[in-house]
């Protein structure tokens, strides 16, 4: 799975890291609903409004800094990026178990997108080590490892919060500490200094890394706007899941964690299993396919799911939705330079943390119009039709797209 010899220590590695970083985040999640309802002294499903937009300050912070975070490992390679982001999220994690008050959380938020946590630079690692035919797989460990994590994080999680609701800041961090010690003395360097270029403050920022990505043709372009699409259909669920599933189903933070649980044991058999079968047999360009057409048809469920059952049945539906990134990350990375491959990263990162800003709260907001007292239609499934639609988009965007990748020298 992880390749020849010489890739697999470092492979493994990157692997391990994703997994903790997640495992860190999952732990978080069952139990912020409750807590940001305490703190901002809200109801339930007001507090969604507030969780959407301390996720839209990290993807703020994100989009500022991730062009920069992809410039710095193209210039100083991909070891140093990653050890200051596993430090920033560990110190996140601990600014949030201390804060008294909600703004604290903020601070912490900003502060973990300016490091840019893990996944923007353990994709260009990956594309440093892993030849392109191999890239679709190996980009499918990371959602192993977003899997696993998930299985772990949101269910210890749910138990640690039930003692204390702080108990899994604390957890997370200790997680974090764990992944930066071992990064220091077991993380090799992936960019031969040969292959590093000059810092260029031109290119690390937002609008000038939305143009290199421009400028690598229109197949490319094609596919980032599929990219964006499908991105910011995800944050239906990624945004304010939580939320809607505690007002929804009455959801307890064990409950929450435990539908969290089972979006990571799919995603590791949709990672781990399915996205190397699925290029092997019908290629990247019709694993998107599948992967876009069957999140489409999730999103729908999830929209029509007024009982819990239908929603597990949504999940299960929509996991096969995780065949698509590694496959769009596969075709992308192959039209992009070696030396490039930081800044591509950097950039999808940017798209990424877009919808990340304008997603939560616009799925929030439709969440709050369509669900409690004052609401004019009750519909709290409200917030999926928008991401069928845009999921739907995408599905369009990426039929008339190239269907083979160019060959790029790795």
């Amino acid at each position: 799975m992880f390749g020849p010899p010489g890739q697999r220590g470092p492979l493994l590695f990157i692997t391990l890291t994703v997994l903790l970083d997640t495992m860190g985040f999952g732990l978080i999640v069952p139990v912020l609903p409750n807590l940001v309802s305490d703190l901002g002294n809200v109801p339930l499903n007001e507090a969604a409004i507030i969780g959407g937009t301390l996720i839209m300050t990290y993807a703020l912070a994100q989009f500022l800094f991730s062009p920069v975070v992809g410039g710095l490992s193209d210039a100083y390679g991909r070891r140093p990026v990653l050890l200051v982001s596993m430090a920033g999220f560990a110190a996140n994690m601990l600014i949030m178990a201390f804060a008294p008050v909600l703004w604290l959380f903020f601070v912490g938020r900003a502060l973990s997108g300016i490091t840019g946590a893990s996944y923007t630079t353990a994709y260009a690692y990956i594309s440093d080590v892993t030849p392109q035919e191999r890239r679709a797989e190996t980009f499918g460990l990371v959602g192993v490892a977003f899997g696993l994590g998930f299985i772990v994080g949101p269910a210890l999680g749910g138990l640690l919060g039930a003692e204390n609701v702080r108990l899994p800041f604390f957890a997370a961090a200790g997680l974090a500490g764990l992944n930066l010690l071992l990064g220091i003395f077991l993380l090799p360097e992936s960019l031969p200094a040969a292959m590093r270029r000059p810092f260029d403050w031109r290119r690390a920022n937002p609008v000038g890394s939305l143009k290199q990505i421009a400028r690598l043709g229109g197949p490319l372009r094609r596919l980032a706007v599929t990219y964006f699409l499908w991105m910011m259909a995800i944050q239906s669920l990624h945004g304010i899941w939580s939320y809607v599933a505690a007002y929804r189903y009455q959801w307890t933070p064990f409950g929450i964690g435990l539908s969290l649980t089972l979006v990571g044991v799919l995603a590791v058999v949709v990672n781990g299993f399915l996205v190397k079968k699925s290029v092997k047999t019908f290629g990247e360009w019709q694993t998107a396919m599948i992967g876009l057409t069957a999140g489409t048809i999730g999103y729908a469920m999830h929209f029509l799911a007024d009982a819990a059952w239908l929603a597990y049945a949504a999940i299960i539906v929509g996991a096969l939705g995780g065949l698509a990134v590694p496959a769009l990350q596969a075709m992308m990375t192959a039209r992009a330079d070696p030396s490039a491959q930081g800044e591509l990263q950097g950039g999808l990162a940017t798209l990424s943390s877009l919808t990340v800003i304008a997603g939560p709260i616009i799925f929030s907001q439709i969440f709050v119009r369509f669900s409690g007292e004052h609401a004019a239609i009750h519909a709290p499934g409200a917030p999926f039709l928008l991401a069928t639609l845009l999921s739907g988009l995408a599905l369009l965007m990426m039929s008339r797209s190239e269907r083979t990748s160019p060959a790029v020298a790795s």
